[in-house]
This record gives C-alpha cells, sequence and structure tokens, in this order.
C-alpha cells in the first residue's frame, strides 16, 4: 500500500440501545474507573469497561453477558482471538465513537471489528483499503478481502486488478498467484488491455518466474488467451517464435487455430464463436477527453478536458510554450503533443502530458519539422506521419521509441500529405486524404504502412478528397470525418472497412468542420472543434453507428479551437484524498489530429 496514504476516519455512530448524550459522561466515569463491571483481557493487556455499554454497541459482548456463557457473571473476561493494543482501541471506540485506520493497523482492526461485530468499523476499514488500491497491492487487498468475506471490497478489488492489468501483472503479486487464480483472471471478459499481447506477455511472465514446476500448465493457461485477436505479425514473430509455445503441442494447436482465423475474409470471421475469438468488454472506468493547444485564433497554450462522467469542461495545465497543428496521441500511459506550429515556426518538438501530476515535459524531438502532421500508436511506437516543414509537404515518416526516447525514419509515403489524418486498423497504419502541395491538390487517395514489411501501399480511393478531414476508428473500420476540397468545407463523413476494401457514406454531421479531432469513447465517436471556414468552432459532436446519427454535445469548449489535438483517457477516481486523480489507463483509445496548413 501507498506509504503516503494514512488516513483518519471519525465514525459517529447513532447507538440504538443507548442515547448518544450519555457518550461523554460514561467515558469521563469510565477514565475514573467509576461503576466499571468487567475487566476486559487481552494478552497482557486489561481493559476496565461497563457491561451495558459495550453490550449496547456490540452484539458480540451483548450475547456474552446476556447468554447462558461462563462470561456473563464473570468480573474478568479473556478474548484470545484480537491483540491486546487493537481490542483497547475498539473499546475506546465504543465509547468515543472514534478510530484511527492506517495501514499499519487496518489488517487487525478489521477482523477484530468482524468478531466484535462493530460493523462500522468492519466497513470504514473496507473503505480504506479500496482507497489505498494502487497496481502493486490489489491483489492482497482482494486475498484479504475474501479471507474475511468483505464482498463488497473483493468486488472492488477485482475489478480494480482487471481494470489495471497491464500494470498489476508487473508486479511479484501476480508473479505469486496459483495457478487457478491466474485462469480466473486472465479468462476475464471485463480485462483492460490495449492489445491480447499483455494476456500472452503475463502467461509466459508467470510460467518463467518458476519455469520447472510450472511449465506443465503451459497449455491451460494458454486456452484463455485470445490468440485469434492478435495482430499477424505478433503471431508469426513472437508466438510462434516463443519456445514455451513450440514444445507444447496443446499451444501449436491454439497457434494454428489463430493463423486459420486470420486467413478468413472479415465478414466469416464473425461466425466463428468461441472463447478465444471474442473479444474482451472491459468495464471503462470514466473517461475524460483532452483538447491540446490549437489556433484560436492564433496559437494557445490551453488546454482543458471534458469530463465525460460530470458533463463539464475544465482547464489543466498549460502547455510549455504555444502549439497548434500537432499530433497528439495517447501511449504508455501519457498525452504526446507531436510537433505543430508556435506561432513563428514549424516545430520538432514534442511534450508529454503526466495527468497523475498534471504537468508536462519535454521529450527527444522529432528528426523533421513537422506540422499538419498525422499521429498515431502502432506496435508500441509513436508515429510522425507527412505534415509542412514551412516549405513543402513531406512524405517522410518517423518513429519514436519511448523506452530509449528515440526516433527514427521508416519508409516514406508514396504521395507528399499534409493535412493528413491516419489510424490504426489491424495492426496497420492508415494515411488518408490530406494536401498534396507539388500539385496543389486535395487528396481523396489513402495508404496503407504495414510494419513488417516497411512498405506502404496504396488501397481504394475515397468516395471525394478531403484535406484536413479528422480521421478516427470505430468498431474496426476507419472513419473520415469532414475536411475541406478547395474552398468547399465538408459535413459528410465515409467509412473504410479494411476487410472488403471499400468505402461508404454514412449520415452527414450536423456543422461543416475541417481541423477538428476525432475520439473513439464508449463506442461512440466524437468530433471537436475544428471551423467552419470562416471561424473557429466549440461545439462538440458524436455518431453513434447503431442509429446512425450526429447529435451535438450540449456542453461546448470554452472557445473555438481549430488546429488542437483532442485526446481520450481513463480517468480514476479512487484516490485516498477523494480528490480527482488523472490515472491513465493503458487500454484506452489514440487519437487523430488531421489539419489543413494555411491552405494556399
Amino acid at each position: 500500500m501507498q506509504p503516503h496514504c494514512v488516513t483518519l476516519y471519525h465514525f459517529q455512530i447513532v447507538r440504538n440501545h443507548s442515547p448518544a448524550h450519555i457518550k461523554l459522561p460514561i467515558f469521563v466515569k469510565r477514565e475514573a474507573r467509576l461503576l466499571c463491571d468487567v475487566v476486559i483481557v487481552a494478552e497482557d493487556i486489561e481493559i476496565e469497561a461497563h457491561r451495558i455499554v459495550l453490550a449496547a454497541c456490540s452484539p458480540y459482548f451483548c450475547a456474552m453477558f446476556t447468554g447462558d456463557m461462563t462470561e456473563s457473571k464473570a468480573k474478568k473476561i479473556e478474548i484470545k482471538d484480537v491483540d491486546g493494543l487493537t481490542l483497547s482501541k475498539l473499546i475506546d471506540y465504543i465509547y468515543t465513537a472514534e478510530v484511527e485506520v492506517t495501514e499499519e493497523n487496518v489488517q487487525v482492526l478489521l477482523p477484530a471489528a468482524s468478531l466484535l461485530q462493530l460493523m462500522d468499523v468492519r466497513q470504514n476499514c473496507c473503505d480504506f483499503l479500496q482507497s489505498q488500491l494502487h497496481p502493486t497491492n490489489c491483489l492482497g487487498i482482494r486475498a484479504f478481502a475474501d479471507v474475511h468475506t468483505c464482498t463488497e471490497l473483493l468486488q472492488q478489488a477485482n475489478a480494480y486488478a482487471e481494470q489495471h492489468f497491464p500494470e498489476v501483472m508487473l508486479g511479484e503479486e501476480f508473479l505469486s498467484l496459483s495457478l487457478d487464480q491466474v485462469c480466473s483472471l486472465i479468462s476475464s471478459d471485463k480485462l483492460t488491455v490495449s492489445s491480447e499481447e499483455k494476456v500472452f506477455e503475463a502467461v509466459i511472465s508467470w510460467i518463467n518466474y518458476d519455469k520447472e514446476s510450472r511449465l506443465e500448465h503451459m497449455a491451460k493457461l494458454m486456452e484463455h488467451v485470445r490468440l485469434p485477436l492478435l495482430p499477424r505479425d505478433y503471431l508469426v514473430q513472437t508466438v510462434e517464435e516463443e519456445a514455451l509455445i513450440k514444445n507444447n503441442n496443446t499451444c501449436k494447436d491454439f497457434l494454428i487455430e489463430a493463423m486459420k482465423y486470420h486467413l478468413l475474409p472479415l465478414d466469416q470471421r464473425q461466425l466463428i464463436k468461441n472463447p478465444r475469438t471474442k473479444p474482451r468488454t472491459p468495464v471503462s472506468l470514466p473517461k475524460i477527453m483532452i483538447v491540446v493547444g490549437g489556433q484560436a485564433p492564433k496559437a494557445i497554450r490551453s488546454v482543458e478536458c471534458y469530463d465525460f462522467e460530470e458533463e463539464r469542461w475544465d482547464q489543466i495545465a498549460e502547455l510549455p510554450s504555444r502549439r497548434c497543428r500537432a499530433g497528439v496521441v495517447f501511449m504508455a500511459g501519457k498525452v504526446y503533443a507531436v510537433g505543430g506550429f508556435n506561432g513563428s515556426l514549424r516545430v520538432r518538438t514534442v511534450d508529454v502530458y503526466d495527468a497523475v501530476k498534471d504537468q508536462w515535459t519535454s521529450i527527444a524531438s522529432m528528426q523533421e519539422r513537422r506540422s499538419t502532421l498525422g499521429a498515431a500508436v502502432l506496435n508500441e511506437l509513436l508515429y510522425a506521419v507527412g505534415g509542412f516543414d514551412g516549405s513543402t509537404g513531406l512524405a517522410s515518416v518517423e518513429a519514436y521509441n519511448y523506452k530509449v526516447n528515440e526516433w527514427f525514419f521508416v519508409a516514406p509515403m508514396n504521395t507528399r500529405r499534409s493535412s493528413v489524418g491516419v489510424g490504426v486498423v489491424e495492426g496497420k497504419l492508415y494515411a488518408v486524404g490530406g494536401y498534396d502541395g507539388a500539385s496543389r491538390q486535395c487528396l481523396s487517395t489513402v495508404e496503407q504502412y504495414n510494419p513488417s514489411t516497411n512498405e506502404w501501399s496504396y488501397v481504394s480511393d475515397m468516395s471525394t478528397r478531403r484535406s484536413g478531414a479528422g480521421v478516427g476508428v470505430l468498431s474496426g473500420q476507419l472513419f473520415a470525418t469532414g475536411g475541406h476540397d478547395g474552398p468547399l468545407v465538408r459535413k459528410s463523413v465515409e467509412v473504410y472497412d479494411p476487410g472488403t476494401n471499400t468505402w461508404k457514406q454514412v449520415a452527414d454531421m450536423n456543422m461543416c468542420r475541417r481541423n477538428a479531432g476525432v475520439c473513439s469513447v464508449n463506442g461512440l465517436l466524437y468530433v471537436v472543434g475544428g471551423d467552419d471556414g470562416s471561424c473557429n468552432l466549440a461545439s462538440v459532436e458524436y455518431y453513434n453507428p447503431v442509429t446512425d446519427k450526429w447529435i451535438l454535445l450540449p456542453s461546448n469548449m470554452s472557445t473555438g479551437r481549430s488546429y488542437a489535438g483532442k485526446q481520450c483517457i481513463g480517468l480514476d477516481r479512487h484516490r485516498h484524498d477523494r480528490q480527482v486523480d488523472y490515472m491513465l489507463l493503458n487500454f484506452l483509445l489514440w487519437l487523430l489530429l488531421s489539419i489543413v496548413d494555411n491552405f494556399s
């Protein structure tokens, strides 16, 4: 548990059997040892008290003093299952209605309160432990709750472990779980993982922690890893090459099943129903949408966020410097603002937002200056695609490895693209539309990047030219929203299905938008801000694919923003101080910024 999280709880109890006004006088009488008629003994500590007070507040003592037990008449009574100091605190609580719950005493206080049937103390111990939940201790708290039949705390700790699985799997508690406990956790549909890769890695780590005794369980564990949902490249390059898989025939069968699944067309895959082909459906944490910088009308530092649960906008830490026309993504628990325009120069710099600390820091700069770029995350790499360097549109693409804080070039696109939208679907990176500065044309072409071959190839064109379109991914499909072709700003939206390599039209947005950000949240596609060709927009609307309708959000941003980056992140409110804590979940979705750079 977190060493700094010490909370003082004060419980004011309304006692059914004794009026509240006797609390202070009876406590004074006890302190003066007046009218005390029983001595409670635990270990070497003796505690004088009044039977009537103990019986009024504790069903345990009430049964003891009013039944046929020998203790009902005894002057001195020994309690064997509680240590003396803890029992003394609880008897003090009976008189004062106050007790201190800390990290040091909660694990002895809770079972002692359970024994004495002091349910308010027991509940507040559970509340304290719930407030302490952390990836490093949630499994231990879950086990403690299970032993002491704290049902609600058990459910909360289990849900926390599921929601924070990528961090939990790295801890000693996970590696020390029993086989059945690991199977129970990784088989859960509610497991929150950005990719099934994390589940596979967790299994390998657990086996290798005690390989000699655990190797025999490999097949039983792999039964719960949803290999068909892994990218084909990962299956070939990582799973197939893992020695623990190669040496187990049952595991090889699971791998073959996954490879066959990938060979089927997308529509036929939906017909295969077994636990390993079923996508996980995690219970999402409340989310916020962060809007980073932008033009209003000049480049600004302001950052604001929308709380979906409370339906309101709030200001958070500003960018270190003015930034618009940047790429904004979520990766490794942080929000990255990549490149852009500071009001006078196109920049190479990258700033990173830590929501826990509510602060921005700088990391390694890109190789090239880029504004109006596309940015996305694929296989734990941040890709900066195309853009404008101040004199020409770019076809070049570079990737950032956060583990070593380095940028490197990958294969360039076939076409120069500024104001390009990008998205990731099924392990491929797509560059959608944009503006080709060489031919001075808005583009309808779309390219796909395969990271395993380091090659770009064209896929089907959109039905119309779109520069500055907002691009997002929803349910495995690529959405291109708005954008413009010359002076015409669009409200139309079209969707790309990688399985059929086709685009189709869906319902138009309520407003014409270009240079807007796109964010997917809970099965809905949000389009934020942008401009309509004459003014910046503060409005937000979202698309429901079930009804094929766009709905305007009632709450607007505090200011109209175009060329701003948007990102959706998880929000964990379980803080020991009861304040908002922007803990980022590693399972959430990426956001694309697609914008026009001074179209001219």
